[in-house]
Order: C-alpha cells, then sequence, then structure tokens
C-alpha cells in the first residue's frame, strides 16, 4: 500500500473498529500459476492472540466450489483488502481554485490490508464455530437476532458440507486514511459541507468521518 504519513492509521482500536464497521474482506492469493485470485467474504477481526509480530487472526470461510482455496498452499501468503466508503472530491472546495488556481481533484477513501499466511480447513468442528461466530457478530446488532442455533440441525450440518474454513494469521497491517488531512482546516470544511450534500450515500460516510478530524 502506497502510505503518505500523514494518511496513515496505526491505532489498532480504530483500525478494529473500521473493520468491524466494514465487516467483510477481499481475500487475494496466488495460485501455483502465478494467477492473483481474489474473494469477498464476511470476516472477524480475532485480536485474542495478539503477539509482539502476529495481529490476530481474520476468520472467514468459503464455498467449497470456489476453486481458490485449493489453489492455496500451505503457509501461501493472502492479502485481505477491507474497502470503506469513498468519495470524488472537487477543487471547486479548495481556496487556491480563486487564489493560485493551482488545485486537482481527488479521491478520498479508508482502506485497510491485512497481510500474512492463510489456513484452509476442512474441519467441521472448525467450520461449526466459524459460522456460529460470524453470524452472532453480524446479528449483534438486530432488535431479534437469529442465531444459527435455530437452523434445523441437519440442514445446518450439511451447509457445513459446502463450505471450508479460510483464515489470515496477520502479520502485517497497514491501514489509510485519505481524508483531506493534507488540506487547511477551511478546505476540509468545505469538502466536508460538499460531501454531506451528495447524492452518493458513500460522500455522506466520508463526511462524517472528516468530521471526525476537525
Amino acid at each position: 500500500m502506497y502510505l503518505p504519513k500523514h494518511f496513515e492509521i496505526s491505532d489498532l482500536d480504530e483500525i478494529s473498529r473500521f473493520i468491524s464497521h466494514v465487516r467483510a474482506a477481499d481475500l487475494v492469493t496466488v495460485s501455483s500459476t502465478g494467477l492473483p485470485i481474489a474473494t469477498l467474504m464476511p470476516c472477524v477481526w480475532d485480536r485474542s492472540n495478539v503477539g509482539q509480530s502476529h495481529y490476530g487472526s481474520l476468520v472467514m470461510h468459503m464455498a467449497r466450489a470456489n476453486p481458490q482455496w485449493k489453489s492455496i498452499d500451505l503457509g501461501a501468503l493472502g492479502l485481505a483488502i477491507v474497502h470503506g466508503s469513498q468519495a470524488y472530491v472537487s477543487p471547486s472546495n479548495y481556496e487556491g481554485k480563486i487564489t493560485d488556481h493551482k488545485v486537482v481533484p481527488t479521491w478520498n477513501y479508508q482502506s485497510v490490508h491485512l497481510s500474512g499466511t492463510v489456513e484452509v480447513s476442512e474441519d467441521v468442528e472448525l467450520l461449526r464455530q466459524i459460522v456460529i461466530g460470524l453470524t452472532d457478530f453480524h446479528e449483534s446488532d438486530r432488535t431479534t437476532p437469529w442465531s444459527a442455533r435455530e437452523a434445523d440441525p441437519k440442514y445446518f450440518e450439511a451447509q457445513l458440507r459446502g463450505i471450508v474454513a479460510v483464515i489470515l494469521h496477520v502479520t502485517k497491517i497497514e491501514a489509510k486514511y485519505k481524508l483531506s488531512q493534507n488540506r487547511s482546516t477551511s478546505d476540509r470544511e468545505r469538502v466536508v459541507a460538499d460531501l454531506a450534500s451528495s447524492k452518493h450515500s458513500g460522500d455522506h460516510e466520508i463526511a462524517a468521518e472528516m468530521t471526525k478530524g476537525l
């Protein structure tokens, strides 16, 4: 990840908040033929075993019919990309538009890259734990949460046979919030106002994130 200092995020709690908000990641691996493969999967970042050079595990599951998991060798490296909202920023928001005209459009966004080794498992008990854990996490903010324990047992077991566990053991984290931190306060305020009035929902989320830094 290209990571200028003024856009870098290093607070693990903030990164965890971001990943918990997005709740899914593109897992990128490379096959034995050198072909990059990616799959978007719901995920939970398990930080219970964070150490000096280990940042926990990103827990996911993949359809058994997906050929990507079969191309992942033991100890293979992987990259999980967690995308946040994005927004086009017009140079019309900048004071320089009137003064020196040295302005250009840009793109604001939030993104986290988690790198490490990928583990694939067909263990049914592990899969059961992963599915229940993911479901509980994603249902937690609902008024009446549904539990995987409510599913018909035979149907649930059959569904488990259709997936494999995928765990990224994270050894490197790169987090970037490109939110106009390199602009003046007045420029940023104008960008926030512009994005907040946009018809695009992603623009509203970037405006809200920018407001936190003002």
